[in-house]
């Protein structure tokens, strides 16, 4: 079976969030089970010198994008086990940063038509072209329309999956109507039509021939109205093509006993963690303090994370001997508020602001607990990583979150972290506090951690279940 995954990002390319780690890993659980994955995503200029290098050039062409015709080149390179396809057009790609441009619709319509231009270049077709969240919402679209005569290409099928159904790509009706060079009939109810706009999102949902998103859970909520953002009806309407699949990690690359940015590999010893966690207070001019419990945090800075449920109750938090640790960017007020916080307990807590791998790989090693009071999460990678490096996750109950953190009981000896449902700083400090005092008692703690390293995190289980989806769309 051959699959094309079209997405925005993977890695080893480019990241920018959790769907490059999806985009990178997944296709070589895939290899592993026989199914044979291509990516294709677009050359942008912040791809490594060292893959760019060494991409062959496999196809020149043109690519109409309404009024427009616009140069396109196909280039072919292989990185980590993967085969990527690359679409060269350095005007749309070669910029400063992957996303957050004026010209959206127009870069990511261009990625579009040249996925399927691309398939004409190609020795065989796929028998699935698998597209990842809106940037690649029209593919589907414009398979089963502009490109359904095209020789082979009726038999293609498609899977659209939704990582965060909060990023639609919506545009405004005229400005899609042109780039697609289509008639008023594709902007109808049952079609990209949304609200007076276009939805790139909605294109993948009603045109895709089988959804999946990221957690059985996330699956279930946005077929409501509290996560929907207002498509909960067109996904109710498919709710039968629907599958929640949870992600998973490259265990290989997120291994305690082998990562070469943490201080010191362990895998089962906590007195290892114990000397990333005082070579991380060293470093950050912590209080050092092995005793001292580390609460870690790799997010964006969002209220969608929950930090607005933290900087409520924050100082309450702080009552407790306990440090903070925080790798991120986001909102302005939320970062004030932890700078804030940061000048009036130091040596207790640290904000790192931006992104490092290196010192997110440290945090994971180095904390006792992990942090993610999200108010959804469609899966959420960080509580997964966190699991793997023996730190123990403190969740709100919602999406992914809720499917891989089962909250610990005492009486059982079950579970492997602490979680709450109410999206409320309350249930969240109550929680930090229940944390704590099991952190406190050395056989309990033992056990909450044991529990966590039984489980294995990788996508084998997952791929499975999308092969088993493959082969129900080649029927």
């Amino acid at each position: 079976m051959r699959v094309l995954f079209a997405a925005s990002e993977a890695m080893p390319l480019v990241k920018t969030g959790g769907l490059a780690d999806v985009v990178g890993a997944l296709p070589k659980a895939l290899a592993d089970i026989g199914i044979d994955v291509t990516v294709i995503l677009p050359k942008y200029g912040e791809i490594p010198k060292e893959i760019a290098d060494r991409t062959v050039t496999l196809a020149i062409m043109d690519v109409q994008l309404g009024w427009r015709r616009q140069y396109c080149g196909l280039q072919e390179v292989v990185a980590d086990g993967v085969r990527f396809l690359l679409v060269d057009n350095e005007f749309y790609f070669k910029r400063g940063y992957l996303y957050g441009y004026g010209d959206e619709a127009e870069r990511f319509a261009f990625f579009n038509f040249a996925v399927l231009e691309a398939l004409k270049h190609l020795d065989t077709l796929p028998d699935i072209i698998h597209c990842h969240d809106w940037q690649t919402g029209l593919i589907p679209f414009l398979l089963k329309t502009r490109y359904s005569n095209e020789p082979g290409f009726r038999d293609i099928r498609t899977l659209f999956t939704i990582h965060n159904l909060q990023y639609q790509g919506v545009f405004s009706r005229e400005l899609l109507q042109d780039l697609l060079a289509t008639g008023d009939d594709a902007f109808t109810r049952d079609g990209l039509e949304f609200y007076g706009g276009a939805s790139c999102m909605k294109a993948g949902l009603r045109f895709a021939d089988k959804l999946s998103t990221v957690s059985y859970t996330y699956a279930h909520e946005i077929q409501g109205e509290e996560y929907g953002e207002k498509l909960d009806g067109v996904i109710r309407q498919r709710s039968d093509d629907l599958w929640g699949i949870l992600n998973g990690i490259d265990t290989e690359v997120y291994d305690p006993a082998n990562d070469p940015h943490v201080y010191v590999p362990y895998s089962d010893s906590m007195a290892d963690k114990r000397k990333n966690k005082t070579a991380l207070q060293r470093e950050l001019s912590l209080i050092i303090d092995e005793k001292t419990p580390l609460i870690g945090i790799v997010s964006r800075l969002t209220r969608q994370k929950g930090f607005d449920l933290i900087g409520e109750v924050i100082h309450e938090i702080m009552k407790e001997k306990v440090q903070l640790v925080i790798l991120g960017t986001g909102e302005p007020g939320i970062e004030a508020m932890l700078y804030n916080a940061q000048q009036q307990y130091p040596g207790r807590i640290v904000v790192w602001y931006g992104f490092n791998e290196a010192l997110a790989r440290k945090i994971y090693a180095a904390s006792d607990m992990y942090l993610m009071p999200s108010r959804f999460e469609p899966c959420g990678l960080s509580q997964l990583i966190a699991l793997r490096y023996r730190s123990v996750p403190i969740v709100r109950e919602t999406g992914g979150l809720k499917d891989t953190v089962e909250a610990y009981n005492e009486y059982a000896g079950t579970g492997n972290g602490f979680s709450f449902g109410p999206a409320s700083a309350h249930d969240l400090l109550f929680t930090v506090k229940r944390a704590l005092s099991f952190y406190r008692n050395a056989d309990h703690w033992s056990k909450i951690v044991a529990n966590g390293a039984e489980k294995d995190y990788g996508w084998a289980t997952s791929a499975r279940l999308y092969e088993k989806l493959y082969r129900e769309l080649a029927l």
